[in-house]
């Protein structure tokens, strides 16, 4: 197990916590449960080719929780348009932070 499809898969699943894990807003959330997704899928492609059904089970499993990330962030049309006034929301406060600091310092 040390192919491209375990290479693709190892380096997906860190860029994809990574993008999580960076807060950039939530389509680049739902755009990294996308790329879970789809290693997922390279992960269960490998478990098969290799005879390892923990694998393939583990990740079977992922790629449920992993479309349901994607429909939560990109997909629902009710998460849509609260991601948008979200945005909105976040926007302002950033506005308020920045001046905050500049009367601080």
């Amino acid at each position: 197990m040390n192919g491209p499809l375990e290479w693709f898969g190892a380096i997906g699943a860190i860029l994809a916590a990574a993008m999580i894990a960076a807060d950039w807003g939530r389509r680049w959330t739902g755009w990294a449960f996308v790329l879970f997704v789809v290693v997922s899928i390279a992960w269960i492609a490998s478990g098969l080719f290799n005879g390892t059904m923990p694998i393939v089970v583990q990740n079977a499993l992922l790629l449920a929780v992993n479309g349901w990330g994607v429909w939560q962030y990109l997909l629902s049309p009710k998460k849509k348009r609260e991601i948008e006034k979200a945005e909105k929301i976040a926007d302002q406060a950033k506005d308020e932070v920045a001046r905050e600091e500049k009367v601080a310092a």
